[in-house]
């Protein structure tokens, strides 16, 4: 005869989550493992999203383009974005206010993460834009924050978006980050 047994999980806090090894996002208290290492595609993409904000943002000194950093957004609640911009000043470890435009690359194993906890996160948070961009089918949904909640802007794969950042306007060429 088995037994039912109640199990509540681990809810871990930002200080739990500064003390583990590797990369590691933590959600409403759940840990989420970023692990295996992304693949040479997501990568190849993410440093040519990476390289063409670097260039888009050069006018904008204000701006300025990271990869992935922690933001903390509550003690129980640190993402890493693949790719971002921020307009504000950043001070201390970590981002503290949420960034302007965020870009995450989907994997097997974070879309279903990707696609909802944090497109729910960063537009509950404030983001202003959120590009989820699908490297096997070559195609990014790109959405904007209206009235506190997002409304898809296109399926971009060739095409050149304008994003109205707080301090500039910047056209992204989403023909430029396939890879060859």
């Amino acid at each position: 005869m088995s037994r039912a047994y109640a199990f509540d999980p681990p809810h871990y806090t930002y200080d739990d989550y500064k003390l583990w090894e590797g990369r590691w996002e933590l959600i409403g208290g759940t840990a989420h493992a970023m692990s295996p290492a992304p693949s040479l595609s997501h990568q190849a993409v993410s440093n040519k999203i990476a390289w063409q904000l670097e260039n888009v943002l050069s006018d904008c000194p204000e701006c300025r383009a990271l990869l992935p950093v922690d933001w903390r957004i509550s003690d129980d609640t640190v993402v890493q974005p693949d790719n971002l911009v921020v307009c504000h000043p950043v001070e201390g470890a970590y981002l503290t206010r949420a960034p302007e435009l965020v870009f995450e690359i989907l994997s097997k194993s974070t879309a279903f993460k990707d696609q909802n906890a944090k497109f729910t996160i960063y537009e509950t948070e404030g983001v202003r834009y959120y590009v989820m961009v699908n490297v096997e089918d070559r195609v990014c949904k790109v959405f904007h924050l209206r009235e506190g909640r997002y409304v898809k802007l296109a399926d971009a794969v060739d095409e050149t978006v304008s994003f109205e950042l707080s301090k500039c306007r910047i056209a992204f060429d989403f023909s430029l980050i396939w890879p060859r």
